[in-house]
């Protein structure tokens, strides 16, 4: 009888196996989804919101579906109050944690060969830093606008759509050979001012940058990889320009808080994982379908006055 149970597990797993990258990653997000659901709704509601925006920023903030888009969403849905400027503080250190946690190794090579700019590694970290300054200086001059005239659940359900057909049309119809030792300066500009438009919600900075990379030439992998590094110094900037606000909120560090840091910052450090090993294998497909089924279920609550 065990033996029959054994041969029976093992024929589902083979079967599963079998079916395409997209399904599966498909299956195994609802499957986590519906076990995080069942955890969250034994907490109390402010720690069920802690850690419920941090799983969005840890997920949103590399997979490419806008963290900026699901943090604004999410409390919408979910009839949420606003956490505040505070807790996007929290948020936002998580993430940090999570890409330094990542690559630190990968910046104290770079940063030790910054001063010879014309080894590999030593090119790669000037790119980066040059590759930033779009994005910063974006940031700076929009960040109050975008927290406040961005915010348009019809304009993120736009950007949304928009952003997800640019993903499929770079990842589908764009060259595929080029790896990271091969970008190059025009390269970084065209990624840099992609990342740049992230300030509005609903485009993703991973999302516009690998698009910019992979219409470039550059390969899944190195497109990823080199979104992921470009944006640390932006994730690094954007937690320190935010810390101010702890300053004029005392006693804003508690549980919740705390909770949403960790959460973000685990669940950050497993996307980047997940991210780089995934799209070698099934592409950019699954998150351009989850992108345009989000843009439309916006819709849809907005035309029914859902919310």
């Amino acid at each position: 009888m065990a033996n029959q149970s054994t041969s029976t597990l093992l024929s589902r797993s083979a079967r599963f196996a079998a079916l395409p990258a997209f399904v599966r990653g498909a299956v195994s997000a609802a499957l986590v989804v519906a076990v995080v659901v069942a955890f969250l709704a034994l907490l109390p509601l402010d720690y069920r919101i802690a850690i419920s925006l941090g799983i969005v920023q840890g997920l949103g903030e590399f997979l490419p579906i806008s963290s900026s888009a699901h943090l604004i969403l999410v409390p919408w849905f979910m009839g949420w109050p606003d956490p505040g400027l505070t807790f996007d503080v929290a948020l936002h250190v998580g993430t940090l944690i999570a890409v330094v946690a990542y690559f630190w190794r990968d910046w104290v090579r770079l940063i030790a060969a910054a001063p010879r700019p014309r080894t590999p590694d030593g090119k790669l970290f000037w790119l980066l830093i040059a590759g930033s300054i779009p994005g910063a200086i974006f940031g700076l001059l929009l960040d109050n606008m975008a927290e406040q005239a961005l915010r348009s659940r019809l304009l993120i359900a736009s950007t949304l759509s928009l952003m997800g057909l640019a993903l499929l049309v770079a990842d589908r119809w764009s060259a595929r050979d080029r790896g990271l030792a091969d970008v190059g300066v025009v390269d970084t500009l065209a990624i840099g001012l992609a990342q740049a438009l992230a300030i509005i919600p609903g485009v993703s900075r991973s999302g516009a940058t690998i698009a910019a990379a992979r219409l470039r030439g550059v390969d899944r992998v190195a497109a990823a990889r080199f979104s992921f590094m470009l944006g640390t110094p932006i994730i690094v900037g954007a937690a320190l320009f935010k810390l101010r606000h702890l300053a004029e909120t005392p006693g804003a560090i508690d549980g919740p808080f705390i909770a949403g840091i960790a959460t973000a910052a685990v669940v950050g450090a497993l996307s980047i994982a997940f991210m780089l090993r995934y799209v070698q294998r099934a592409g950019l497909g699954l998150f351009v379908v989850y992108r345009l089924l989000l843009a439309g279920l916006v819709v849809v609550t907005l035309v029914l006055g859902l919310r």
